[in-house]
């Protein structure tokens, strides 16, 4: 649970005041839009497949996650490498690399685009800017999922090639470099995939808010093994992200409470607005890189199991634009991620302090995993500057349904992808209500029962 603490009753008006001004947010007053938000898992998705933690597909599944997970590393190591090389940072890309759109989805939403709305999955990314929506004439994508109708959509225009962001796209397209009335279109490829998209415009729908003239990639071809599911809700500090373009109606704020993923008939919620926060919060600065715009980094000094600091070399958790290195907050990566001196002294502690587990066991990617109903798993506690979050067991192991295996839920960064950046992914925030105010600048989480 969180480790806010109320402040005493008494305590004199001023000091109440310099005590607000440290723990809350910057906002102003005003009433959020609710979305429920869903994990892939569940049933109510319609990407939902039987129970995957079962005992005959538990290791197959653990594998399935740990290797999208990778590729999501890979995909997020590679944007602050690449950006790392360069002698000045390039604007942030608005529309998501192929890596980040084809990997398996995680919590999704209800939206509607275009007049009158037509209802799709939106997958909920944090670390993306993008939009991205399959198109019906979109060749390739699977014929299955929900699409887009450009032609059934009063408010629908491509946008052309004159257009700002046009020129921030992948690989754009246009008849040539004077025409900039001609419309927008790019491609990317990744691995043995390749897609070919429209920069377009629409109204989108979020519960009763309708968001008008959102930017967002509409596919139309689709070649390869990988194929996208459903659409992409880029919440990322970017300029073509949901909150940046919706600032003046949302302040840059928004916030959610991800359902516990084992719970398959529960749903959380997404918040738009500066009331998207609890009352008492304690939060933590958010850092800025200007050679990765998108993502949410965050001043990890300590991680504590069972009650006793883990020794980690301070060089781990160190921010370091230049590189990427530090800590951030992802919503679509499923196990926290650690650089490697920082995950081995994790999981070496957490090995001497789990009780009734006896011998140490290796299963679907993970190194620290015991047999037994009857494990005690110790204690695990993240420090931020000027927050600490108590983690529930539920939020630093998986079990299998039976409850008969158990794993540690983290992981060493892997060795392809640069080994400097520390994901604190998705179940570690699992029945928390995480707060990003982009307007403040700050990340705040709460303990919240959200299944």
């Amino acid at each position: 649970m969180s480790m806010a603490i109320p402040p005493p009753p008494l305590l004199p008006l001023l000091h109440l005041v310099a005590l607000a001004a440290m723990l809350s947010f910057s906002l102003p007053a005003a009433i959020a839009i609710d979305l429920r938000i869903l994990h892939a898992f569940n049933p109510f998705s319609s990407l939902h497949h039987p129970d995957p933690f079962s005992p005959s597909s538990f290791e197959a599944t653990l594998l399935s996650l740990t290797s999208h997970d990778e590729s999501r590393l890979l995909a997020l190591a590679a944007t602050t490498t690449s950006h790392a090389r360069r002698k000045k940072a390039a604007p942030g890309a608005p529309i998501a690399s192929g890596r980040l759109l084809l990997q398996t989805p995680t919590y999704v939403v209800r939206a509607g685009v275009g007049t009158p709305p037509q209802p799709l999955l939106l997958t909920v990314d944090t670390s993306n800017d993008a939009a991205w929506i399959p198109c019906t004439a979109c060749a390739g994508c699977p014929s299955s999922s929900p699409s887009f109708s450009p032609a059934n959509s009063s408010t629908f225009q491509p946008l052309p090639c004159g257009t700002p962001l046009c020129s921030q796209v992948p690989n754009p397209s246009c008849p040539s470099a004077t025409d900039g009335a001609a419309a927008c279109s790019f491609s990317l490829t990744y691995g043995s995939s390749s897609l070919q998209a429209s920069l377009v415009q629409d109204s989108l729908s979020l519960a009763a808010d309708v968001i008008s003239g959102y930017n967002f990639g509409c596919l139309q071809t689709v070649t390869g093994a990988s194929l996208p599911p459903q659409g992409l809700l880029g919440l990322g500090r970017g300029p073509a992200s949901l909150p940046s373009q919706t600032r003046p109606r949302y302040a840059a704020t928004f916030s959610y409470c991800l359902p516990n993923f084992r719970s398959l008939n529960f749903s959380g919620s997404l918040r738009l607005g500066p009331a998207a926060k609890p009352r008492r919060i304690h939060s933590t600065p958010l850092l800025a890189n200007p050679r990765r715009p998108s993502l949410y980094y965050v001043n990890m000094t300590r991680i504590r199991v069972g009650g006793r600091p883990v020794r980690i070399p301070p060089e781990a958790f160190a921010f370091d634009p230049s590189t990427g290195g530090g800590t951030i907050i992802d919503s679509g990566t499923m196990f926290t991620r650690l650089v490697a001196p920082a995950y081995e002294a994790v999981r070496d502690e957490f090995r001497r302090r789990i009780k009734g587990g006896g011998a140490v066991t290796f299963l679907g990617g993970f190194d620290t995993c015991y047999s037994g109903a009857a494990v005690k798993v110790p204690a695990v506690e993240l420090e931020f500057e000027g927050m600490r979050v108590r983690l529930p067991e539920e939020n630093v192991v998986i079990r299998s349904s039976s409850g008969s295996t158990l794993c540690l839920a983290m992981a060493a960064s892997p060795g392809n992808v640069n080994s400097v950046l520390n994901v604190v992914a998705s179940m570690a925030q699992q029945n928390h209500r995480v707060v990003f105010d982009g307007a403040g600048g700050r990340l705040g989480i709460a303990r919240e029962r959200c299944t």
